[in-house]
């Protein structure tokens, strides 16, 4: 069997995607429940903390896959032309922070046109807006305040990039950088093993996780109201009626399910490379 880069980056995708999603999905909710406005018990507490998990698991997929297609995909064409850059030549591990600073963002642009729409029929599931999933795609579709079926779908799409752009930044350097120096101090430099990664990804997840929380907590402000508001609008509304410390509500839920996350998701993604890059099973 013949698999090419493309493939494997997309099955890898696919399969880290949806475990994660799977399995933490109730910390995911109880994280929205916290955010939402009027708090953690008026949005459902701790009753049907699975809500929602129809729309999660079938974006996870092809938005991980379309992630780790993009990342894989644009490291290689980074890397050649970062490295002749002047500014980059002599500085090996600035350059190696930009390529996988660039190659992660158009990652996350790519995997939310299909994780964006996902997160709104979630998360207001999630909220007790609807009772489904099937029911909030639904009522969106409807477009009973007339705003248009795009708007409502991707809602908090700015406000999603704001969030996981600095999120992946934050992330993926800081991921390969903890593997190539694990690598370091492997007998022979040899290739880390999955379970090297999956902690690797857990740290670095749960530092990402921890410092873009208030852009978190935005993005589902935003993607739980009614109509649109200017993200702006909505920020010195928050701060004015409940106080700057509410924009870190659920970093304890966010860290913990990231950190944890990470070492699945991306341990699994390098589990399923492993098994699928085996000389007799690739040719890229």
């Amino acid at each position: 069997m013949v698999l090419s880069s493309f493939l494997v980056s997309l099955i890898s995708g696919a399969a880290s995607g949806t475990s994660t999603d799977i399995v933490f999905f109730p910390i995911d909710t109880i994280k929205t429940r916290l955010q939402a406005k009027g708090g953690y018990f008026h949005n459902g507490g701790y009753r049907n903390i699975y809500k929602g998990i129809g729309s999660a698991i079938i974006a996870s997929a092809p938005s991980a896959s379309l992630f780790f297609i993009t990342y894989d995909s644009m490291k290689d064409y980074f890397k050649p032309r970062i490295q002749q850059l002047k500014l980059m030549k002599n500085h090996e591990q600035l350059s190696e922070t930009m390529v996988h600073m660039l190659s992660s963002s158009m990652g996350e642009v790519a995997a939310c046109t299909v994780r964006v729409p996902a997160e709104v029929i979630k998360q207001r599931t999630q909220t007790g807006l609807t009772s489904s999933s099937y029911n909030t795609l639904i009522k969106l579709l409807k477009n009973e305040n007339g705003e248009g079926i795009f708007r409502n779908l991707y809602r908090g799409w700015n406000t999603t990039l704001m969030r996981e752009i600095p999120f992946t930044c934050i992330q993926f350097p800081l991921y390969e950088f903890l593997k190539k120096r694990w690598t370091l101090y492997n007998e022979e430099n040899s290739v880390l093993k999955p379970w090297q990664g999956a902690i690797c990804g857990s740290i670095a997840g749960g530092v990402a996780a921890a410092i873009t929380t208030p852009l978190d907590f935005i993005k589902t402000r935003l993607m739980l109201s009614d109509k649109h508001i200017p993200t702006i609008k909505l920020i010195k509304s928050i701060w004015l009626e409940e106080g700057s410390l509410i924009f870190f509500s659920g970093i304890g839920p966010r860290t913990l399910w990231i950190s944890a996350g990470g070492a699945i998701f991306l341990g699994m993604y390098e589990t399923v490379k492993f098994v699928l890059t085996e000389d007799h099973l690739l040719t890229a």
